[in-house]
């Protein structure tokens, strides 16, 4: 072979591999020295640390800044009403730093390998003592995942069905293409994803204990819509299971109580 073609050659050899095993990590961007489907230094994905707080609601998890949101059942106001369509939630960590920036790769860059490691995350603070019926990603809307290529929540859930030993179902459809949640309000996050769930015709779930999955949780809003058409469909009980959450750690039950007597309802 001549020499140009050798060196054509070995030029696309070695483009395929950086595509296939990049040379530096997709986080901290410093190089990468171990061989490894995953674009991601060992040091990024240990980085990551368990969600913790002093205060929190004992259903819902939400993080406070002292106790006086909370009842002395250690309910918050949500969940005291019964806004939250959920049972009770669990999540890794907080949504920024390192969790943030590898949530970012898996999902917006489509480093669908990441599932794997990101899933043990969750099966980290999902207590081994729980038992379920079955397994649901979150959906996406089908637009929306033709667009990834792929839905993250899938990939998390199976994880944990292996782990778990409990079956995946698919069972619930994202049937209105919501508009995008970022800066809205607790209360027109509600709204926009009211109604945008319906589980599949001839789908029914009595009196079985759901794991609902997703990869991030900000105000709830939309994994309480998707549990009330899980709970409509006669599921009995409705954990959720987020591998990062919002550090909301701000006295948004004041702020929510002032609304309210605000607006006089």
């Amino acid at each position: 072979m001549p020499g140009g073609a050798v060196s054509a050659a070995r030029k696309v050899m070695c483009g395929l591999l950086d595509l296939i095993f990049p040379d530096d990590c997709r986080v901290c961007q410093q190089p990468l020295h171990e061989v490894s489907r995953i674009p991601v230094c060992s040091s990024c994905l240990s980085a990551p640390e368990i969600f913790e707080a002093e205060f929190f609601c004992v259903a819902c998890r939400t993080p406070f800044v002292n106790a006086a949101p909370l009842d002395e059942q250690g309910l918050c106001s949500l969940c005291r009403l019964g806004v939250n369509g959920f049972d009770e939630v669990y999540s890794f960590g907080a949504y920024d730093g390192t969790l943030r920036n590898l949530i970012h790769v898996f999902k917006f860059e489509g480093v669908q390998t990441l599932g794997r490691p990101l899933g043990r995350y969750l099966a980290q603070v999902l207590p081994r003592e729980l038992a379920f019926d079955v397994i649901v990603p979150m959906p996406l809307h089908w637009r929306r995942r033709w667009q990834r290529g792929f839905n993250q929540a899938d990939l998390l859930a199976r994880e944990i069905g292996r782990r778990w030993n409990t079956p995946i179902q698919s069972v619930v459809r994202r049937k209105k293409a919501t508009a995008p949640q970022a800066g809205l309000t607790s209360a027109q996050r509600r709204k926009n994803v009211s109604g945008a769930f319906e589980v599949r015709r001839g789908k029914r779930l009595d009196g079985k204990r759901v794991l609902l999955i997703d990869d991030v949780l900000t105000t709830g809003a939309t994994a309480s819509a998707c549990a009330r058409a899980l709970k409509r469909a006669g599921a009995a009980h409705v954990t959720f299971l987020a591998l990062a959450r919002r550090d909301r750690r701000a006295p948004i039950e004041f702020a929510i109580t002032a609304a309210s007597a605000g607006s006089g309802s």
